[in-house]
């Protein structure tokens, strides 16, 4: 699929600081695409750099296969939506809406046609009248949406959307959003720091840190097979042991990385991509892949032994943390398939916890 937006190299300063530091990346026609990290990672000025209300201090910004360089915000193909909504208090949904289209002279008629395809397309027939002051946050939120959509960009870019919505609102808009964008067909460009929304909804992740961009890749590309410790510390939860490359040893099922490390004992590892020269690694496994025994497993599977410390209930599931000699934690997840909310063990239980090698990710760090 053709891209839409190249981005090539882009900087952006603020003083000494590089808020963008020569980032990279293109995102397809069609495609909800999800720029993804923690606050101060550079997320918001690069979306702000697309939109053309930063100029990027190097590198290049192409759209539909223009160079946007020195093309105003106005007249760049995308919509913006902000986080702040930035509705006008003193006019209607319709006017608010219709607003960017009467400022560019479209006619009357029209600007009445649009905006109710508009309101329906977003699920507000009949609020056409009302003031922003008498709308819930989620509506504010989709008179957001539709007054970017309105002017029927070829891009919508999406600056924090649900941050101020609770978090059944924020889940009802998730699949609204995703709704809208197979409705109308357009490109969507979310920035975001809850790991839950960019998963849930893109069709590609980019996530961020300090300024660059650590990984791109379909959601469960990145929880599966993160490329570093930052990218795997950041989506999901995840057990983490430190440790380094003790050799590799040649077996029918192909090569293993033996990894030594002060929690982890010896083990042997599938390698991963990671080099068998790496002084210093990261062990890692996610906590539903750990099992939870009395009895220590007797088969290949990699194995700690702890005492359980916490139990924390989350509904669907139960986090249960076993304490290791040496001051380290293992997590393991179990889900509540049953009504009762005892997840079978107590605070003080002393427990194997375990997983298969084929589950473990070796981190480069």
């Amino acid at each position: 699929m053709a891209a839409i937006i190249e981005v090539r190299d882009a900087t952006k300063r603020f003083g000494a600081h590089a808020a963008v530091d020569r980032v990279s990346l293109s995102v397809a026609e069609g495609e909800f695409f999800a720029l993804l990290g923690p606050s101060g990672c550079g997320k918001t000025t690069l979306l702000r750099l697309i939109a053309g209300f930063e100029t990027a201090d190097g590198g290049s910004i192409a759209i539909d296969g223009t160079d946007m360089t020195g093309v105003e915000p106005q007249d760049r193909p995308v919509g913006m939506v902000f986080q702040s909504y930035a509705l006008f208090p003193h006019m209607t949904v319709a006017g608010n809406v219709g607003y960017g289209l009467r400022v560019t002279g479209v006619a009357k008629s029209e600007i009445e046609r649009r905006v109710a395809e508009t309101l329906a397309l977003v699920k507000l027939d009949g609020y056409a009248e009302r003031m922003p002051a008498q709308l819930s946050g989620g509506q504010r939120q989709r008179v957001a949406l539709a007054r970017a959509l309105v002017k029927r960009p070829r891009v919508l870019l999406l600056d924090e959307p649900l941050s101020a919505l609770d978090a059944k609102l924020r889940e009802q808009m998730r699949h609204e959003l995703v709704r809208l964008k197979q409705s109308v067909g357009i490109t969507f460009v979310i920035v975001t720091h809850d790991q839950s929304e960019a998963l849930s909804m893109a069709d590609r992740v980019a996530v961020m840190e300090l300024g660059r961009v650590r990984q791109i890749a379909a959601p469960d590309e990145l929880y599966e097979h993160p490329n570093c410790r930052f990218v795997a510390e950041f989506i999901g939860r995840i057990n983490l042991f430190d440790g380094r490359a003790a050799g590799v040893v040649e077996e029918a099922g192909g090569r293993r990385l033996i990894v030594e490390g002060a929690a982890l004992g010896r083990v042997g590892v599938p390698m991963n991509g990671a080099s068998a020269a790496a002084s210093a690694l990261a062990v890692g496994v996610r906590p539903e892949k750990v099992r939870l025994d009395a009895a220590e497993p007797d088969d290949q599977r990699i194995r700690l032994q702890g005492r359980v410390v916490e139990i924390a209930y989350f509904g669907e599931t139960s986090q249960i943390m076993l304490a290791l000699d040496g001051g380290a934690t293992v997590s393991a997840a179990l889900t509540n398939a049953t009504r009762s909310v005892r997840p079978g063990v107590a605070v003080g239980d002393v427990l194997w916890a375990s997983w298969d090698p084929a589950d473990t990710l070796v981190l480069e760090t």
